[in-house]
């Protein structure tokens, strides 16, 4: 009689026949095959492996903040200066535009080389007093060996400086602003080398302004 499997069991048949010929199946043999049953115990499969945990993903990398360095000058000045005959001009320092000039520009007597004629002395002294100019010959011989005189000159010339004043740091801004205008005008009429000067100047307001007339 076969034998009945136990739960979770398994029936193994060994079936030979006539001919000895062995056969296994999970069925009764057929009549004429002589049957042997193996009962076996069903394989069970183990239980799954835990599953590792994924590893954790790295934090995302974080770019460290670009720190801009931004170096600003202190602006710089510009004074407006007055000459004696009353015109304005600005300046980049307080010196304004020095001139040499004459001094019988200025009323001063001038003394001009002395020349000898005759065995004299001769002098030449120019006057300018802003109205007129006038001469004054001085002619003095010599004779029985007396020496010349010394003749003693004022000197040539001398500077002028105008009076300068500085201006609000606003009022430059809007000047600088006018300038850059007025260069912009001229450059559709300009030739080309005077453009390459106007680009140029340009270029100096430009970088001022960023500057000096951030806040203005």
């Amino acid at each position: 009689m076969p034998c009945l499997a136990i739960a979770d069991d398994v029936t193994i048949y060994r079936c030979t026949d006539a001919q000895g010929r062995l056969s296994l199946r999970d069925t009764p043999c057929v009549a004429g095959e002589k049957q042997q049953v193996q009962t076996m115990q069903r394989p069970v499969d183990p239980p799954p492996r835990p599953q590792p945990a994924p590893p954790a993903p790295p934090p995302p990398a974080t770019t460290p903040p670009v720190v801009q360095t931004v170096v600003l000058q202190p602006p710089r000045p510009m004074y407006e200066c007055v000459t004696p005959d009353g015109e304005t001009y600005t300046s980049e320092t307080p010196e304004g535009n020095p001139r040499w000039v004459p001094l019988w520009t200025l009323g001063y007597p001038v003394v001009v080389p002395h020349r000898r004629h005759g065995g004299g002395f001769r002098a030449d002294v120019g006057v300018h007093d802003g109205r007129i100019d006038g001469r004054i010959t001085i002619d003095h011989s010599i004779g029985g060996g007396h020496r010349p005189p010394i003749a003693v000159g004022y000197p040539a010339g001398t500077w002028i400086r105008d009076a300068c004043h500085p201006l609000p740091q606003q009022e430059v801004c809007d000047r600088l602003r006018d300038r850059r205008s007025e260069l912009g005008r001229r450059y559709n009429s300009a030739l080309q080398s005077e453009r390459q000067q106007i680009t140029r100047e340009r270029r100096g307001i430009d970088a001022r302004l960023a500057n000096d007339c951030r806040n203005h």
